[in-house]
């Protein structure tokens, strides 16, 4: 039997012998490429972590030693050695296996991931709980190199250095390279200075010199001179509070193992900066780690295809040709990015604009304040971000970009649902925390050459803008190369009807005319978020028996509250029903599913409307399909 086949639980991979671990490192690689290339999912990053996560289980006793992993991007060999591997095939699919380590999927998950940069301070919590507990439980953090970039890693290594926390932090660099005469010294140093011997001589030498000051001193010099030969950056940490251990091959269990099993023995702040690489055993991937940092399927003996020509433009495209239209035309344009330069359609922009764009690397907060910088002295900064992850620079939306009334145009991509990758990427809520800030135009498209003129329209303003758009092709129109600023605050009739009013905001708007062709209703394309076209609510309010907003966003606070909000203000009282995403987060699974899920699809609307009372259909009933 493989041995793979063998492990269910960590204490099954603790029993094989340890000459025993390569040969399953190399079969769970395997196991890891034919899985994905069906499933789909992060890829290079968890062929990298594979001899890693072998030998953190197999070194410490999980899930009483707490083992966590940052993002989650490296997290598949985790899950597949703590008794999910015979579920792997239903990675990403609705109801099947997280992307992401999830506290409900597992008791091996020690904390939810998805946003990056979070692990060191639930690490340090886990910690301190321990202490307070009494318990001698060891807690583990695996950090990548990319999310070293943060802020709120550094904040967490400050105060855990500060509190000399029983804490060991795994910094997985992926994209550092050593040379081999380098990596080998750093090998064998790495194992003397974790070693019990090394650690007990050094503190006692500490004490005995205590008494000598300067000799006390040159010691401590001696140290950090021989670290830094090794690891000049290792001096880093150290000032933090951290004794710092490391580089060391994190392909070579011969080495990794007993590493980890020294350092599982220390007490206090520790840092071991391990070297992997993306892709690890697939060539392609080797090659190629951005390409296939997240993939679809594909078959592993040929790669991944070239991407087929669909049917229509992805707002991400739109937004990728208007960015690069626009800088063309206007040299104050800034294109900025907090590290999502392929998934923002950035391409382009940062090859033919180079002078004019900003990778802020993990650090939505500075991407932010940095582009309000940037426009007090004439420039006007575009930040192109996920929803989800705008949600954490808010704080500086408010204060540094809004509170003075700055232009910066926030193109904000994957708003909605976005599908396989779960609710820690969904941009359930943007509409409901954006539209409560003063000074801030928000649009949503109904289609993609809508969300060319708004973002254009956006641009023009001296103020703060926004436009939200969702992950997927856009509703059918023709997308018009002349672009044309849209009158602020103004929504568009799309169809007359009687009896009932669909205001639809963003691509709702085409399942809202599919509803109305057999109810015939009318349909209000709403555009603006804020400011919200009050005229032409209350008028449509006036010639209805009823009103539904439709949205891709939580109903709570969001664009149909704003309509409620309107129609109470005025004193209007025609009844008025919300249709959005429920009040829950919504779990992994194709978009399209989890559009029907939340009825939001067009039987999911035109079933809620005969709930109410507002269905009398007029025609046949035919094949009405989310655009997305």
């Amino acid at each position: 039997m493989p041995l793979l086949e063998q492990i269910d639980t960590p204490l099954d991979l603790r029993a094989l012998p340890e000459a025993r671990l390569p040969a399953l490192a190399h079969e769970l690689r395997e196991f890891l490429i034919q899985t994905v290339a069906k499933t789909g999912g992060h890829f290079a990053a968890n062929l990298g972590a594979v001899e890693l996560a072998i030998a953190l289980h197999y070194v410490f006793d999980t899930p009483d030693d707490r083992l966590l992993w940052d993002v989650g991007h490296q997290s598949y060999p985790h899950k597949i050695l703590t008794g999910r591997r015979t579920r792997m095939d239903t990675l990403r699919r609705r109801h099947g296996v997280a992307g992401f380590p999830r506290r409900s999927e597992s008791p091996y998950d020690t904390f939810g991931v998805g946003h990056s940069s979070t692990s060191l301070s639930a690490a340090l919590g886990l910690a301190i709980a321990a202490e307070q507990a009494g318990s001698d439980r060891k807690v583990v953090a695996v950090i990548g190199d990319g999310a070293m970039t943060a802020g709120m890693a550094f904040e967490a290594l400050n105060h855990a250095g500060h509190l000399k926390s029983d804490l060991l932090v795994v910094l997985n660099d992926n994209e550092m390279s050593i040379s081999p005469n380098v990596g080998a010294l750093s090998a064998h140093l790495t194992q003397l200075l974790s070693s019990r011997f090394f650690s007990t001589v050094r503190e006692g030498g500490k004490k005995v010199l205590s008494h000598v000051p300067p000799m006390l001193e040159v010691a401590r010099r001696a140290e950090e001179h021989v670290k830094g030969l090794i690891a000049p950056g290792g001096t880093l940490f150290e000032e933090l509070g951290f004794t710092y251990f490391g580089p060391v091959d994190g392909h070579d269990l011969s080495i990794l193992v007993p590493t980890l099993r020294n350092l599982r023995a220390l007490q206090g702040p520790r840092l071991l900066h391990v070297v992997t690489r993306k892709g690890k055993g697939y060539k392609l991937a080797e090659d190629e780690p951005v390409g296939y940092h997240g993939v679809g399927t594909f078959d592993p003996a040929h790669g991944l295809k070239p991407a087929k020509a669909s049917g229509g433009l992805t707002y991400t495209q739109v937004f990728s040709q208007w960015l690069c239209d626009m800088a063309a035309r206007d040299q104050r344009l800034i294109g900025i990015t907090p590290a999502m330069r392929e998934g923002s359609g950035l391409v382009e922009f940062s090859e033919r604009f180079p002078d004019r764009y900003f990778d802020v690397a993990i650090a939505e907060q500075h991407a932010v304040t940095l582009a309000a910088g940037m426009a007090c002295d004439g420039l006007k900064p575009v930040v192109a971000i996920y929803s989800t992850f705008l949600q954490r620079a808010y704080d500086q939306l408010i204060h540094d970009v809004a509170l003075q009334n700055l232009p910066v145009l926030f193109a904000i991509d994957r708003a909605g649902l976005v599908g396989p990758d779960g609710p820690t990427h969904a941009g359930s809520f943007d509409l409901s925390y954006l539209r409560c800030i003063p000074n801030l135009v928000v649009m949503a498209p109904a289609d993609v050459n809508e969300c060319r003129q708004m973002l254009y329209t956006g641009f023009q303003l001296n103020q703060p803008a926004a436009v939200r758009y969702p992950r997927c092709q856009g509703a059918g129109a023709a997308l018009e190369w002349e672009m044309r600023a849209l009158p602020v605050g103004k929504a568009e009739l799309r169809r007359q009807g009687r009896n009932l009013a669909l205001l639809a905001f963003g691509d709702m708007v085409a399942i809202a005319e599919a509803v109305a062709e057999r109810l015939d209703a009318t349909v209000v394309n709403m555009r603006f978020v804020k400011p919200l076209d009050e005229a032409t609510v209350a008028h449509v309010a006036a010639g209805h028996r009823w009103l539904v907003t439709l949205e891709e966003n939580v109903v709570a606070g969001g664009a149909g509250s704003a309509v409620s909000e309107c129609l109470a203000a005025r004193g209007i009282q025609t009844p008025v029903r919300h249709i959005g995403l429920p009040d829950r987060f919504i779990e992994q699974g194709e978009r399209g599913e989890l559009l029907a899920e939340c009825g939001l699809d067009a039987d999911g609307v035109f079933r809620q409307l005969t709930e109410w009372g507002m269905a009398t259909p007029t025609v046949s009933w035919g094949d009405v399909r989310s655009p997305c």
